[in-house]
């Protein structure tokens, strides 16, 4: 997965996740919301037909780096758990 930085702010943060429709997208962004210091965030395929996803995600108090990198670790750990419930059921 690819990213491409477009606007990087104090407050505001624009990027392109590439080969990315809406799975990974609304997951990143149902998570980001989460975070009381994210003000806004929303993404956008530009064409019906596009692959890559155009995020905007602005905060406050927080660096918007800092509230991605929270997200996606969170992310992370309910992978983790998600896989580690599959592998107990299906025992």
């Amino acid at each position: 997965m690819e990213l491409e930085v477009l606007k990087n702010e104090d407050d505001f943060l624009e990027f392109i996740v590439k080969g990315e429709r809406h799975t990974f997208p609304n997951l990143l962004k149902s998570k980001l919301l989460e975070d009381k210091s994210v003000v806004f965030v929303s993404y956008v395929l530009k064409h019906p037909f596009d692959d890559d996803s155009v995020f905007s995600l602005r905060t406050s108090g927080k660096k918007p780096k800092k509230a991605l990198e929270e997200a996606l670790k969170e992310i992370e750990v309910d992978l983790d758990d998600f896989s580690k419930g599959v592998k107990k059921a299906l025992k």
